[in-house]
């Protein structure tokens, strides 16, 4: 379950992400991009969804860890550093990626798009990232 040693997604993160879920913040960390997106229009399907989801959050938790790769780079501060700093590349610097991190801190965050991909993407990226150690 949450933060036990060598897991992927916390109960914790995703409460405190839901607080802002009616943008589909807790969705995107938890790798439901389509639903995520939906949120995010819709304001948390007009606030009914994002009042479920407060029910919905332990098995969304179970579902991330099943799905991506535990490893050194902690989904964790890789979500609060992209969520904070995005437009400074932070977030991919932690993960090795010198030369896109330097990209995201000269452009902005390759002038918002950048950021935006990595929210549908970094759950992904990072399961790559520690598929190779």
């Amino acid at each position: 379950m949450s933060n036990r040693p060598g897991g992927t997604h916390s109960l914790l993160m995703g409460y405190l992400l839901w607080i802002f879920g009616f943008i589909g913040a807790h969705r995107f960390y938890y790798g439901k991009q389509l639903t995520g997106v939906i949120w995010f229009c819709t304001l948390g399907l007009f606030f009914i969804g994002w009042i479920i989801d407060l029910f919905l959050i332990p098995s969304m938790e179970r579902q991330a860890e099943r799905r991506f790769v535990p490893g050194p780079v902690n989904y964790d501060l890789s979500w609060i550093l992209l969520t904070f700093l995005g437009w400074l590349g932070i977030h991919r610097f932690y993960m090795g990626k010198i030369f896109t991190g330097i990209l995201y801190l000269v452009s902005a965050g390759l002038f918002g798009v950048g950021i935006l991909w990595d929210f549908l993407t970094l759950n992904e990226q990072i399961s790559d990232v520690n598929s190779g150690y």
